[in-house]
């Protein structure tokens, strides 16, 4: 089931430097939110804090609250394993396990959570490979390698790996500038598909994309190098596009810096 995410107030660490600054802003349940900005802003870190993936970097922690359905993802007694399997994450460069079949890669997560009879394995594969468009694809050689598909199936295959432990949340971290433009398509289609089920935030560079595939957009910058990365503004992504509040995102946008 999609939940709204709510962050308060979190400043994000790397032992004594701070990546990001006391961000506030809610994540809308089935639907997508794209975040831009420049590099070095802390897109990624602040994507990494939603599912406490960021507490994994050595000196990595967290001031604020992430609240997932008004559950503190960070609060005490919660544990982070859990989290990351409620709020599943796709990352930069597709990454099947190497040595494991499309067929285990997909079903992988739910063996570590519990024991399942293969008829039910073999149905958690099938849907969420059609529900990844990638099953007529792949259906004939579920035993090979994930790792010998396309780096546009591979992206898909780790979609579904995230999809069949059913999390609430989805996060992507620049899944698509490791890929094609035909790949990247198929990607941003899956998208627009998946926001039916699940609340997805995507880190993207790639401003086009954000305006085709998310409902609302948050702009990230930082004053100077070395200083935290601020959310400057959130809203709906037309208008972020069209008529932004903040004069630092229309210079972003309109290509004056970044």
């Amino acid at each position: 089931m999609a939940k709204r995410i709510d962050i308060k107030g979190l400043s994000a660490y790397y032992g004594s430097h701070r990546a990001i600054d006391e961000i506030s802003m809610h994540v809308e349940p089935r639907s997508v939110t794209a975040f831009i900005g420049p590099s070095g802003c802390g897109k990624s870190t602040f994507l990494r804090t939603l599912n406490r993936m960021h507490e994994v970097t050595p000196g990595g922690r967290v001031e604020g609250e992430v609240l997932l359905d008004n559950e503190d993802l960070y609060g005490p007694g919660v544990d982070p394993v859990q989290v990351r399997r409620t709020v599943g994450m796709v990352f930069q460069r597709p990454n099947p396990f190497p040595t494991m079949s499309i067929y285990d890669n997909v079903t992988a997560g739910l063996k570590l959570n519990g024991k399942y009879r293969k008829s039910e394995l073999d149905e958690v594969v099938e849907k969420n490979l059609r529900g990844a468009n990638l099953w007529n694809e792949v259906k004939d050689r579920l035993q090979k390698p994930g790792s010998g598909l396309s780096g546009g199936q591979q992206q898909r295959l780790c979609i579904a790996r995230a999809t069949a432990v059913s999390p609430d949340v989805l996060l992507m971290d620049e899944p698509c500038s490791a890929l094609d433009p035909i790949s990247t398509l198929a990607i941003e289609d899956l998208i627009d598909k998946l926001k039916s089920q699940f609340t997805i935030v995507i880190v993207t560079h790639n401003m086009q994309q954000a305006a085709r595939v998310s409902e609302r957009t948050a702009f990230f910058n930082l004053a100077a190098v070395g200083q935290p990365g601020k959310l400057i503004e959130v809203d709906d992504t037309d208008r972020i596009f069209s008529n932004p509040s903040q004069q630092a995102t229309e210079d972003y946008i309109s290509g004056r810096f970044g």
